[in-house]
Order: C-alpha cells, then structure tokens, then sequence
C-alpha cells in the first residue's frame, strides 16, 4: 500500500545554541524555552506540553519561562523537522508513538534516534470496542472468530493505515493467532469512527481508553479490552476494563508521552532538564493534572526513555514489515 503524505526533506542542522556555563559547571539556558507541539492545539500533544509548561512555571521549577508553540503537519513531521534543523538546547518537543509510525512508514526523515530524548512523563492506554448489541463480550471471543474468519470483520481507528489505532489492534490480534495480513482495517480521519460503530457499519473501534469508556458509561458501547499491562485505577468505571493480558493475549501497547531534545545536546544540557522534568512528575500539580486527564504516571530518565524506545521500535517494525508499511 502506498503511504500518502508530507515528506520533510533532510537538511543540514545548525550549530547548537549553547546557553551559559554557571560557577558550579552546570549548563543553564540563557532565554526562555519553547516546546514544540507537532501538532495544531486541542490535541494529547498540545494538551500534554500546555500542562507541563504551566506546571514548571507555577511551580518555579526553571529560572526560565517555558512556552508552548504549534507547529502541526505531516503527522508531526513539520516540528520534528524545525527541531532537527535548528539544533538549540532552547527547543524541545513533546512527543508519543507516532514519532515511530511516522518514520518507519517513511513519511518523515526523522525518527526517535534523530533526537535526545529526555524523559517520559505519562501513559495513556488503547481500548477495543464494539457496540453494545455485538455478539461478542470478550476480546477471546472476537479473537476466537477472526482466527478463523478475519476478514469478516472490520475494524476502524482514527489514524491511518500502519499507525497507532491501526496497529496496536494489529500487535493484539497478532498475538492471539490471527492472521493480521487478512484484517480489514478502515482508517477515519473525519470524526466518523465511533458513529461507524454504533450504526453498524463497522464491528469495531481501536481507539484510546476514554473516548471507548465515554461511550460505554453512557450504555452505547462495550469495551473488550484494553492495552495496559493491568486495569486501570483510580475510577470506578475505569477499573471494571478488562485487560488483553488477564484474556490470555501477551500483549500491551503503551501510548507514552515524553520530551525530547534536538540531537547534538550535551551532557550538561540533558542533565539540566532531567532534573526538571523529574520535579514536575513528582509535584502534587502535576499529580492532580494527571488526575484530571486520566493519565498513568511512567516516568522514565534519559536512559531508561531509550532503552524502551528501541524495544517498542523493534516490535513495531517487525509487524510493519509483515504489513508492507515499513519504509525501503
């Protein structure tokens, strides 16, 4: 299948911006900070990095302001591009899985190994439902007849083909036997997906965990399954979710949400945001922002970030590649 989209040319990155040196040999910045959202505003990305920049802020956590500014397109491919080729300590971005997806479907340049990650903040989860009425009340059950029909049922997801609503359904039913080069997956960008569902349409939604749970409190929808590694706490309703995992299916697909830099940064210009990004998932602001949004906290350093980032890109490429999305 051919990838449609925006291709962000490679071009040559500018010298980094090197801020100041203080008395105890510390890198500390000499302006304010922005942070990238790769995305138009309203969005996890934007939402995610507005929440951050307010609570460093309120908090007091940075002698500098930090800034949210916009850049949407391309999937993100337009911020991960300004990032790249400005190469200043002074610019982050907030970033989740589709920096993979976009990269290993070859509609960008860049993936997570063109830049310094920092740090994790939080995980969402995906979530797999269908409509109230449908025929099946577990993901072992869906997965049972698609085992020995997958193309009788549809699947539909908001990203497209070979990306994040796509494949974590893909990582699941892979995992549970089925044969994922026969599965009929419908990509809605339109806002449609869920009203799919519930006309009848379509047999089943992949999406994240609250837009899923939205619908079935209201009786609309059941959810079969979610993608954390254990049901969720901290909401009654949340917490009745079953997990693929306690259904027999190894699989988990975690929607992460972290910060990177640009790819030349110092050790010193690393450790100056390690140590800010760590006291704002420690904060008891932050802790009721996560609250407020039904986010895990998964924090993770530098090191930790890139060690899960190379184990979740090896996964993903390997059913990409059995999919014919991976890039030549």
């Amino acid at each position: 299948m051919m990838f449609l989209g925006l291709i962000i040319l490679v071009g040559c990155t500018m010298p980094v911006q090197s801020g100041t040196i203080n008395e105890e040999g510390e890198w500390e910045p000499d302006r304010s900070i922005e942070i990238i959202a790769p995305a138009a505003a309203g969005g996890g990305w934007d939402t995610t990095a507005r929440m951050l920049a307010r609570t460093i802020d309120e908090e007091n956590l940075s002698t500098r302001g930090f800034g949210v500014v916009n850049k949407p397109g391309g999937g993100g491919a337009v911020g991960w591009a300004y990032i790249h080729k400005r190469n200043d300590p002074h610019n982050l971005f907030i970033s989740s899985p589709p920096l993979h997806f976009v990269y290993l479907n070859g509609q960008s340049p860049y993936g997570y190994e063109d830049f310094t990650p920092i740090a994790n903040l939080i995980a969402d989860y995906g979530a797999f439902a269908v409509r109230e009425d449908a025929r099946w009340d577990t993901l072992d059950e869906l997965f049972a007849e698609m085992r020995e029909n997958p193309e009788d049922v549809t699947v539909v997801g908001v990203s497209s083909p070979g990306s994040m609503d796509h494949m974590q359904f893909i990582m699941f039913a892979e995992a549970a036997g089925v044969d994922i080069t026969k599965i009929r997956y419908i990509s809605d960008q339109d806002g449609g997906a869920m009203t799919a569902v519930l006309n009848g349409s379509v047999d089943v939604i992949s999406t994240g965990v609250s837009d899923a749970a939205e619908q079935a409190r209201a009786g609309k929808m059941k959810v079969l399954g979610i993608t954390a590694p254990e049901r969720l706490q901290g909401d009654e309703f949340l917490e009745t979710l079953p997990t693929g995992k306690e259904q027999g299916i190894e699989a988990e697909f975690v929607v992460w949400r972290g910060i990177f830099g640009p790819p030349d940064m110092t050790e010193e210009q690393l450790a100056y945001y390690e140590q800010i990004f760590k006291a704002t998932s420690d904060s008891e602001a932050f802790e009721k922002i996560r609250k407020m949004y039904g986010w895990d906290e998964q924090y993770m350093n530098s090191t930790d970030f890139k060690t899960f980032l190379d184990e979740q890109s090896n996964d993903l490429e390997v059913l990409l590649k059995e999919l014919g999305f991976l890039r030549d």
